[in-house]
């Protein structure tokens, strides 16, 4: 008689996760850094800057920002409030701008402190200020490019990728502009 013993289904299952090879980051692809010029441009443009300048103007201050914020994020669905910065004519103009490429996905337009402006899609938040798509393209006023990770978006079911660009006025950053580029639609 020969006596056998029998590894626990669960085991094998463990031993089967864990000697899965480690899915490496996606890499940015290079026609996405040759974007970024045309997207430095769109934050020259005079009607995202004045409703940019016009925001600074109002000098929310911190605590207000992160007040709304947490509102934001509570809010399902698309309140009076987001309606009028998805709305208003910076909106219109971040519409025209997304609709002149399939692969923009998303364009949204922040102050001199990362707070919302105008959008053309619900942002998962109002206030960017902590965020690197924000601190690296303002850079405290003097400008920067940043280009997020590659991540695959479940609702549009693709892989995205976020690129930020100062809004730049007098050769000074005033504010941000993030573009989603969807990296599927990209490549064709």
């Amino acid at each position: 008689m020969t006596i056998t013993k029998s590894i626990p289904i669960f085991a094998v299952g463990l031993i089967g996760l864990l000697m899965m090879p480690v899915q490496a980051e996606e890499k940015v692809p290079e026609s996405v850094h040759k974007l970024v010029p045309a997207l430095k441009e769109w934050g020259k443009n005079g009607t995202l800057i004045a409703a940019v300048k016009q925001q600074n103007a109002k000098g929310m201050s911190l605590a207000s920002i992160k007040s709304r914020d947490a509102k934001w994020q509570k809010t399902t669905g698309v309140d009076a409030f987001m309606k009028g910065v998805m709305t208003n004519t910076a909106a219109k103009e971040l519409n025209k701008l997304e609709k002149r490429k399939p692969y923009f996905l998303e364009v949204f337009l922040m102050d001199n402190q990362g707070a919302n402006v105008a959008m053309t899609n619900k942002t998962s938040d109002y206030w960017q200020g902590d965020e690197a798509k924000f601190t690296k393209s303002y850079n405290g006023g003097a400008g920067g490019v940043d280009i997020g990770k590659v991540k695959f978006d479940k609702s549009s079911q693709a892989y995205l990728v976020q690129v930020s660009v100062p809004v730049i006025d007098g050769g000074k950053a005033i504010g941000a502009l993030t573009v989603g580029i969807n990296l599927d639609e990209l490549g064709k």
